[in-house]
């Protein structure tokens, strides 16, 4: 079957564009200089108080000289970066790849000069590559990565001995091998594993964001249409006494009278003002005032559907109860930007890859209220239908503006009214997607 994914509003089609994954967002990468320098505040201290106990407190000789030198490069550097700049200033993805590399450099030096992967604090070369998983880009993570597994290597062939009393503490060649082998499988996944979870969450965060951002547009054009309404109401009364002078004045004016084609102008204009105002107070898909706060869900999903409608694919409606004993009369719903926009969203998508028809059919028991949108497209492929709602999912993400965020988006809003969205693929002749959206517990105007 054609692999069928999510869109978002194209920036070309009626609908919102939505941001891009970088709109108003730090880029991938950024990190606050102060939560670093943190950091090797942190690791110097222990570093210090480290060789402190294995100098005095456990009475192995350490080459102090070579050891405190490393260290105190290390908060030099700290201290220069400190100073340099504000606590508040953020560093890019290369200075922090950077700043790290330097820190497992300079732990690999420490541990050269204490014992190389026998000294059982070589663990915590993988403290930079756990820190820059969360932060860094894939390819300064693979980086990183690589810059540790070389220095395992090297500090399991060249190393001083290890601080000790009696004969020098030598491992079987086997297990030094097994240490390099494991420090360089726990690099790796904490590497991959980390990057992933990570990049997840800013996926998840940047989709929320492109969310809000398509609410607050509908939320725009709702208060924008509440204004129209409100504004058709004040200026009907004054634009109804314009009118009646002009025509008063039309029939006093003499034919031969240079006025009176401006006051015919004048007469025409204030008729087509009016014609206007009337359009926006009886048009319910223009505005959102008091009269259509509560609307049936049919007009409701109607109005929500046709700023879609291209002309070029037949959308059909189709409406009505089920089952014995269900009203007659469609279940009324709040005229919310959320469904306006999730409903707009799920029929856009389908727009873009019906064949010919879309069908869209409201449905209502006592029990609940439904909405299927159907289409004679391709439908949704097996794997697609595990990872649809979720961000950034798109057979045609990058290609015109799409990102994987319009099924998202639509998911998202209509699950905060309370409706649940599934997606599935039609069992009829040809196939087609189908998207089914049910609320519980309808009202009913009767109630």
């Amino acid at each position: 079957m054609t692999v069928r994914a999510e869109i978002n509003s194209s920036p070309t089609g009626p609908g919102p564009t939505i941001p891009g994954p970088k709109s108003g967002l730090p880029p991938r990468g950024v990190v606050r200089l102060r939560a670093l320098v943190l950091i090797r505040w942190a690791a110097v201290a222990g570093q210090v108080f480290t060789a402190a106990v294995v100098q005095w407190g456990l009475g192995f000789g350490l080459p102090v000289l070579a050891v405190g030198g490393t260290i105190a490069l290390s908060a030099l550097l700290n201290l220069t970066v400190s100073l340099g700049r504000p606590a508040s200033a953020r560093i890019d993805d290369r200075e922090a790849t950077l700043f790290l590399a330097f820190d497992i450099l300079q732990l690999a030096v420490l541990l050269y000069l204490t014992g190389g992967l026998l000294n059982p604090f070589a663990l915590l070369l993988l403290a930079p590559v756990a820190i820059g998983a969360t932060i860094l880009s894939l390819t300064s993570n693979i980086a990183l990565s690589l810059l540790t597994i070389v220095s395992t290597a090297v500090l399991g062939v060249f190393h001083q001995p290890l601080p000790w009393r009696g004969p020098p503490l030598e491992l079987p060649e086997i297990y030094q091998a097994g240490a390099w082998a494991g420090l360089t499988l726990t690099t790796l996944l904490i590497t991959l594993y980390g990057w992933r979870l990570a990049e997840e969450a800013r996926q998840m965060a940047d989709a929320l964001a492109a969310a809000q951002a398509a609410l607050a547009r509908e939320q725009r054009l709702s208060a924008l249409g509440a204004l129209a309404a409100a504004a058709a109401h004040e200026l009907g009364s004054p634009l109804s006494t314009i009118a009646v002078v002009a025509k008063e004045m039309l029939r006093e004016i003499e034919l031969d009278d240079p006025l009176r084609e401006d006051v015919e102008l004048l007469s025409a204009e204030s008729d087509r003002c009016r014609a206007i105002l009337a359009r926006l107070s009886v048009d319910p898909a223009g505005d959102v005032s008091d009269a259509y706060t509560l609307v049936p869900l049919p007009a409701l999903i109607e109005a929500a559907a046709q700023n879609y409608n291209r002309g070029t694919i037949d959308i059909t409606y189709e409406s009505g109860p089920i089952g014995e004993g269900t009203p007659a009369v469609a279940p009324i719903q709040v005229r919310s930007p959320e469904i306006m926009q999730g409903v707009g969203n799920i029929v856009q998508n389908a727009v873009s890859f019906a064949r010919h028809e879309i069908r869209i059919a409201t449905r209502w028991t006592n029990e609940w209220s439904e909405v299927e949108v159907l289409d004679d497209g391709p439908g949704f492929s097996e794997a697609m239908l595990d990872e649809l709602g979720t961000p950034f999912i798109s057979t045609r993400q990058g290609q015109e503006g799409h990102m994987g965020l319009g099924v998202f988006i639509a998911k998202t809003l209509l699950e905060r009214t309370g409706a649940s969205v599934t997606f599935g693929n039609r069992t009829v002749a040809g196939g087609g997607a189908a998207v089914s959206v049910r609320w519980p517990n309808p009202v009913f105007k009767a109630t």
